[in-house]
């Protein structure tokens, strides 16, 4: 798979995170799409759950000054011609350009008509960091956790 597609679609990917639009995030899914980390293992069957799911965070990042998102690509490797899994470094920005916290996680992307659309995600450190932020900042992170 070609590196500046997958950039081209992590950039596409921040940019929804950062504008807060659920709607160009979950487009940016294969379906079904899975999210998986430590403590939580979900499957949303459709863009309208997953644009939802997105919709339930955004509280939290707003609360935490959330204005911008970058990310590194640490590493693609090519499983297939059309699948690759891809480890990624998520930079999320206040408003004055500085660095909130970080996330790493890995994604299995697949290349298709509709472009690259990530079909699983492992986050390996996202929950803590947002936890050690929200800390950080006086935020209540359990005021915005949903079972």
């Amino acid at each position: 798979m070609n590196i500046s597609d997958i950039e081209g679609y992590l950039t596409r990917y921040a940019e929804s995170l950062a504008s807060f639009d659920s709607r160009a995030g979950a487009s940016l899914w294969a379906t079904p799409g899975m999210i998986i980390d430590d403590q939580f293992t979900g499957v949303l069957d459709d863009r309208e759950s997953m644009a939802q799911g997105l919709e339930q965070s955004y509280p939290l990042y707003r609360a935490l000054g959330l204005s911008s998102v970058g990310h590194e690509l640490l590493d693609a490797q090519d499983l297939t011609d059309a699948i690759s899994l891809v480890h990624v470094r998520w930079l999320f920005y206040d408003a004055e350009g500085s660095l909130l916290t970080d996330s790493t996680g890995y994604y299995i992307v697949r290349g298709g008509d509709d472009g690259l659309q990530a079909c699983v995600c492992v986050q390996t450190d996202d929950v803590e960091k947002l936890r050690a932020l929200a800390a950080e900042r006086g935020i209540d992170i359990n005021e915005f956790m949903t079972d």
